[in-house]
């Protein structure tokens, strides 16, 4: 029986991970779970899961239901220290990080000090602070084992290989709901159709972030971190199916693919289940019924954030927080209808041309560096932060 932690369990990746955990009960018991804000659907979640406690971001929140989830058994941590709390327990196997943006950073680095697995889906932890990370991964033995679909499917490919056999990984891209769209209407996107994506259900955030691509390039500098392969070995192709989630090209010239229905509770059971698999009913692909498999080279010069990603990666330093943060803020706002959808990637180049981020040691840095390239969003268009 191993103990779960689920930091976000009331998002997309959260709400399906206790659903995996729910169908593996006699293998996973859910010793802590977190939210924003969501506290009715927490409370749900606690009597079905019954933790040891939960931390709620939103502190006005927390106050408020602290006693509903008292009368249940359930000790209740507010705010960001509330969260860091629950991400440092030791009587936790496998710390499932399933938080959106960058305050995902510091819970994996304290759940990897505890030496403890990390089923990471957030992937501001690695655009972020990929070699601090990393390096405290090694330094403690500590695993990181990736959810989000492409890196899950890379993870996959590679099991049993040789790292030096590898020629070039590829990451899929759907292409989002604006692959056929002209870039010059880009301007009259509305958030209603940024957040129509054809394949997949997300949250709102990665919904906009897989409209833009930005999320495509927020996966290639994960793919960077994880795999430890050059930045020109690591490419993207737009497959408008999303049923091949990534593959995998090797020396001598043999491609291994990993194949399955948009499903997110393959991964997330592979990274809870890994190295083992364990039997699932989730939906299974008919070969049979596949009309098509597509391929396409992205537009760089149409979904601009790709390129910003791949700019940001080969200039290192902090330069993938900044293009993390600006993009954060510029998301925010479009989501809020203050700014228009072309304007999503003049931000986060702006910010990227105007912000320093040459020296790096530190989450300290990285975090002056986030916040710099999010007061610059804000300076640009004359908003207030935050």
């Amino acid at each position: 029986m191993k103990r779960l932690s689920v930091l976000g369990s009331t998002g997309s990746i959260g709400s399906n991970t206790l659903r995996v955990a729910a169908a593996l009960r006699d293998q996973f018991e859910v010793a802590y779970l977190t939210t924003h804000r969501n506290a009715r659907l927490l409370l749900q979640q606690v009597r079905e899961f019954r933790p040891r406690a939960v931390a709620i971001f939103d502190e006005t929140v927390a106050s408020a239901h602290t006693v509903e989830f008292r009368k249940l058994g359930v000790e209740v941590y507010g705010g960001f220290p509330g969260l860091l709390e629950i991400s440092r327990q030791q009587d936790v196997d496998i710390v499932v990080n399933a938080l959106v943006g960058a305050i995902g950073l510091q819970p994996t680095l304290n759940a990897l000090r505890k030496g403890r697995r990390v089923a990471l889906a957030n992937k501001e932890t690695l655009v972020l602070g990929g070699k601090l990370v990393m390096q405290k991964a090694s330094q403690v033995g500590a695993e990181i084992i990736p959810i989000d679909s492409e890196h899950s499917a890379l993870l996959q490919c590679l099991a049993g290989e040789e790292a030096n056999a590898v020629r070039k990984m590829v990451l899929t891209a759907s292409g989002g709901p604006f692959r056929e769209r002209a870039a010059g209407d880009f301007q009259n996107v509305t958030v209603d159709e940024a957040l129509n994506h054809p394949n997949w259900d997300m949250g709102p955030k990665i919904t906009i972030d897989s409209a833009t691509l930005m999320n495509k390039g927020l996966e290639v500098i994960e793919a960077f971190w994880l795999f430890g392969l050059d930045i020109s070995a690591i490419e993207v192709v737009v497959h408008p199916q999303s049923i091949i989630h990534s593959f995998v090209e090797f020396e001598d010239c043999s491609i291994k693919a990993q194949l399955g229905l948009p499903d997110m509770r393959v991964p997330i059971q592979y990274a809870l289940t890994y190295p083992e698999r364990r039997p699932a009913e989730f939906p299974r692909l008919d070969f049979t019924q596949l009309s098509e498999l597509t391929f396409e080279q992205p537009d760089f010069e149409k979904f601009r954030c790709l390129d910003l990603a791949f700019q940001a990666l080969r200039a290192g330093g902090a330069a993938p927080a900044v293009l993390n943060a600006a993009n954060e803020e510029a998301v925010s706002l479009f989501l809020s209808r203050k700014i228009k959808f072309d304007q999503v990637p003049a931000l986060v180049e702006d910010a990227l041309t105007n912000c320093d981020y040459n020296s790096c040691s530190s989450v300290e840095d990285l975090l002056r560096y986030d916040t710099c390239a999010r007061e610059h969003v804000h300076r640009a268009l004359g908003t207030p932060l935050g």
